[in-house]
This record gives structure tokens, C-alpha cells and sequence, in this order.
């Protein structure tokens, strides 16, 4: 009897190195906590201070990754790289990122290669403008309030 070895990695279903980047660029706000700013502030050799008054600034009451304008995209995260579309920081990047997409699927990935195929254009990239609002609150009788 034969026994298969496996990963218990389930296969991931993106390549980053095929991407543009959508996920730096997508995001207009990268929040970031003290354990990531003391992982940045490593990584440069600077203090948290200082990390975070170079690499960070206040959005509300959220503290976020800077920005800076890219030739894709508007702009995107200030550590994107503009040639490779890779992360400079990458070892030291945000918990954030390092737990995106979250699954073994990237739906802007998804995307991307829908429209190229699609368009017959291996070239294509989807303009993606992401902004959130809430979701109308549900009364009782499950018909939204906006409805009532």
C-alpha cells in the first residue's frame, strides 16, 4: 500500500509577482498598530518615533501607512516598489498585510485575469477604486429601515 504525502497548505490560487499590486494601491487606508511601527522602525534602524512620524500619519482616530503617487495608480502604499510592484519593506511590512488576502484566492487577482482574457489583452489592468459605506440596519420584519 502506497501512502500520498501532502502539504496541509491548501494551494494558493494568486501570484503576487503577476500582480500590480492592487492590494498598496486599492486600500486608501493601511492601518498600522505600535507592534508594526516597532517592526518598521527596526527594519530602517530608526525609533519608533521617528517610524512613525516618517512612515505613518493620523486618519480619524486611525493611525495609517502613508502614500505616494505611483505611475499605475494614483497612489499607492508609500513602500511599494514603482518597477517590480513589490513590497520594499516586505519582511517588515503591517499585519495587515501580512494576513492578506486572507485565503487561498485574490479576488483582484480573479479579476485581473478575468478582464485580460476577457478583453484578449494580456496587458489589461482593471482601475480599481474601492470606498465603503454601512449597510442599511435590518428592522424586524427583515426589510431594511430605508424601505419602511
Amino acid at each position: 500500500m502506497t501512502r500520498k504525502i501532502t502539504d496541509e497548505q491548501p494551494r494558493v490560487r494568486f501570484d503576487c509577482g503577476k500582480c500590480p499590486a492592487f492590494c498598496c494601491s486599492v486600500y486608501p487606508r493601511v492601518a498600522v498598530t505600535p507592534r508594526d511601527i516597532k517592526r518598521l522602525a527596526q527594519h530602517f534602524g530608526v525609533t519608533p518615533d521617528e517610524a512613525t512620524k516618517r512612515y505613518t500619519k493620523m486618519s480619524g482616530t486611525s493611525r495609517i501607512l502613508r502614500r505616494k503617487g505611483d505611475p499605475i495608480f494614483a497612489d499607492v502604499c508609500r513602500f511599494l516598489d514603482p518597477v517590480t510592484r513589490g513590497c520594499t519593506v516586505y519582511h517588515a511590512r503591517p499585519a495587515v498585510c501580512r494576513e492578506y488576502p486572507g485565503s487561498t484566492r485574490c479576488t483582484y487577482y480573479d479579476l485581473m485575469k478575468f478582464e485580460r482574457r476577457i478583453q484578449d489583452n494580456p496587458n489589461a489592468i482593471p482601475l480599481i477604486q474601492i470606498s465603503f459605506q454601512d449597510a442599511p440596519q435590518q428592522s424586524e420584519t427583515g426589510a431594511s429601515e430605508d424601505e419602511d
